[in-house]
């Protein structure tokens, strides 16, 4: 059975827009004319797509359609474009899930690599490492950096490298707790002090304190959901934390930062990106490939 692409594109939309009504304006119909087009793809499927709540949920089977539709418009504007059909100078949009570690640090880089070369609309959505697999099932984003290393069907998954953690505090910060600013710290200073997590299902700091014999659940914690501001806090002394080495490493030559010991944490991630065969994701995975291969820990 062959998925009819423009009834496709109406499931995408009304996913996207949350309503019927929503959809209806964006193409420019009646609300009861999008409800039948979509009764008529769920016919001729043979399946339930679309559970209409407010807002709209999309069944397993509607995720299909929907990451089929995204796909089957990459194809259509990068064929239009090579034809010289684009007057009005419409660009490919292409949704990314990424995590807030590597949009704050290295994979900026590679979108600007990216855009040097190709013209494509990227809409960045910030989600957690663990999660971003997620936006990939809904058809809400065609390429994610994710830490899974398996793919979901219709996606294939590409090792990226490490990024690395270090526990550091600033100077005053150690002053106050060991009556030092250098430290050490030992594990009564650690459970009295206060650390820096990013939400409250951040790990990584309390990790590290199992690994010093230390309860995280005896240590008072801030929340800073935010790998800039987290990272900020640290050297204004609110309390120590787990920063990226490349956040770290020039706060730590200039004494602004002190290490705390212990292993560094890793976090291998993962790029998954449509199969569907677009040269502007071949062109974008090239270069996040690149610049991960240049800016985290390989092997």
């Amino acid at each position: 059975m062959r998925i009819d692409p423009s009834l496709a594109e109406t499931l995408r939309l009304v996913a996207e827009s949350g309503t019927l009504e929503a959809a209806a304006r964006r193409q420019r119909m009646t609300p009861s004319a999008v409800s039948q087009r979509i009764k008529q793809l769920e016919q001729q499927l043979g399946q339930r797509l679309l559970v209409r709540a407010r807002p709209v949920r999309l069944t397993p089977p509607g995720e299909v359609v929907v990451r089929f539709a995204r796909g089957h418009a990459l194809l259509e504007q990068e064929a239009g474009a090579e034809l010289g059909l684009d007057a009005q100078g419409a660009h490919p949009r292409i949704g990314i899930a990424v995590n807030s570690d590597s949009l704050a640090t290295w994979f900026m880089t590679a979108l600007a690599e990216f855009g040097r070369s190709n013209d494509a609309q990227l809409e960045l959505q910030r989600e957690d490492q663990d999660e971003t697999a997620r936006l990939l099932l809904s058809g809400a984003a065609m390429a994610a950096v994710t830490s899974a290393s398996t793919a979901p069907p219709g996606y294939r998954s590409l090792p990226l490298g490490s990024i690395a953690y270090v526990a550091v505090a600033a100077p005053a910060w150690c002053e106050r707790w060991t009556g030092s600013t250098t430290g050490p710290v030992g594990p009564e200073a650690l459970a009295r002090a206060p650390r820096i997590d990013y939400d409250p299902h951040d790990d990584l700091q309390a990790a590290w304190l199992r690994r010093q014999g230390v309860d995280p659940a005896s240590a008072p914690r801030h929340l800073v959901p935010s790998t800039h501001e987290l990272a900020d806090a640290v050297v204004a002394g609110l309390g120590w934390g787990m920063l990226l080495t490349m956040q770290a490493e020039p706060q730590l030559a200039n004494g602004k930062l002190v290490p705390l010991g212990g292993e560094p944490a890793t976090a291998a991630l993962f790029w998954q990106v449509a199969r569907t065969p677009s040269a502007l994701l071949e062109a974008l995975t090239g270069a996040v490939l690149t610049t991960a291969r240049r800016e985290l820990v390989q092997g």
